[in-house]
């Protein structure tokens, strides 16, 4: 009987080790990096592309090894809150004008790694009703329905605003927590550039800051108020993701819900817009900021990326929107002496779903120091979206 307990025992180990490599044998995946420069990036594996994977084991248990057969991090996002997985996400590295193979593995004992810099967002109700989001590069902020009741009745310091504000950072641990508890004691502790770790200076106001839309009509742009509701989706480690809704805007009634997401790593927060409208819209429109007119603008409505260059205080930022040049009306940098009227403006066509990229890079961050620095960044960023790395799922060779 002791002999046949460990036969069995045996048996058992030695089909979950067929099982693991049978997994790793028939589940790698190719990446291919088409352009010709390297690639830091989040990608993603729908839970359809991992269907013959999830067959031989749990999502708890997956895996993500790299071509040193190294594990990597990893994060699954539930997108519908149905409580079921929807997406698994993993960092990989690619050389310019190359192809690696990553393994797809089945370890329940194995922790996964964590990121050593991570992406982060969340509403803020101790300071009126703002979302933020960041990551190790950039931070953000959009403003909620109590700050637009506030500044509708004048309350001191609220803002009735849907264009998108910007935190300068020059640290590439989180800030968010740190600075809104600043803020509890201190109101303008976030305003001040004396911990080393960057501050906001940028103003918004009624303009589009980075990023924010409206609908182009007769030469003046209409603009929906502060986001109703928020979602959070995911906090991070490797991608931030939520949603905000928006009460219907404009002459044409337009209702609109808008996911955000942001990667560890990028500068750019990706901007997906879903419209219904009552009536036909001319034009989705995407601004930033001129500001008092100052600053560069450079437009580039062939590979669809767009640039302003301004000095704010003591250094340079340069702020940018990246989208598919296909979707493109007209761009302009609209200036007017009218306060936070002054925007670049890329006009779109109209449709049901607008996506596109904003971003930014601050001086003193160390990223960039010239704004031929930034439109290198932009540009390639435009190559990125155009040319996403490609997965193929292989058999491994032994």
């Amino acid at each position: 009987m002791f002999k046949t307990k460990i036969s069995l025992l045996g048996i058992m180990s030695a089909i979950g080790c067929i099982a693991v490599n049978f997994l790793q044998a028939q589940q790698s995946i190719e990446l291919t990096n088409t352009l010709d420069f390297p690639r830091n990036e989040v990608l993603s594996l729908s839970v359809t592309d991992l269907k013959s994977v999830l067959k031989k084991t749990r999502e708890a248990d997956l895996r993500i090894k790299d071509e040193n057969n190294k594990f990597i991090p990893i994060q699954w996002i539930d997108y519908d809150n149905d409580g079921k997985n929807d997406e698994l996400l993993f960092l990989a590295n690619i050389d310019a004008k190359k192809s690696i193979v990553y393994k797809l593995v089945a370890d329940s004992k194995s922790v996964v790694p964590q990121p050593k810099v991570t992406t982060y967002s969340r509403l803020v109700p101790e300071r009126v009703d703002d979302y933020a989001w960041e990551n190790d590069k950039v931070a953000f902020r959009v403003y909620g329905p109590k700050g637009q009741k506030e500044a509708e009745q004048g309350v001191k310091g609220s803002t009735l605003s849907s264009g998108v504000d910007i935190w300068f950072k020059r640290t590439d641990q989180p800030v968010i927590n740190k600075w809104y508890k600043g803020y509890l004691t201190d109101p303008m502790y976030y305003h001040k550039d004396t911990r080393g770790e960057g501050y906001d200076p940028y103003h918004v106001g009624d303009s589009r800051g980075t990023g924010g839309i409206g609908i182009w009509v007769n030469e003046k742009l209409q603009v929906s108020k502060n986001f109703i509701s928020s979602r959070t989706i995911a906090e991070g480690p490797l991608r931030t993701v939520f949603e905000l809704t928006y009460f219907p805007w404009s002459d044409y009634k337009v209702q609109e819900t808008k996911r955000v997401s942001l990667d560890v790593g990028s500068n750019f927060s990706k901007f997906e817009s879903d419209f219904i409208s009552q009536n036909p819209v001319p034009n989705y429109t995407i601004g930033i900021s001129l500001h008092k007119n100052e600053g560069l603008t450079k437009l580039n409505d062939r590979k669809g990326f767009y640039l302003h260059w301004e000095k704010i205080d003591d250094a340079f930022v340069g702020e940018g929107v990246v989208v598919n040049p296909n979707i493109v009306e007209k761009s302009v940098a609209h200036r007017t002496e009218t306060p936070d009227q002054s925007n670049l403006l890329i006009i779109t066509k109209p449709q049901k779903k607008l996506t596109y990229y904003a971003g930014f890079a601050w001086q003193k961050s160390g990223q960039i120091q010239t704004q031929a620095d930034w439109e290198k960044i932009l540009e390639k960023q435009s190559q990125i979206v155009a040319n996403p790395i490609a997965i193929k799922f292989i058999k491994d060779v032994k």
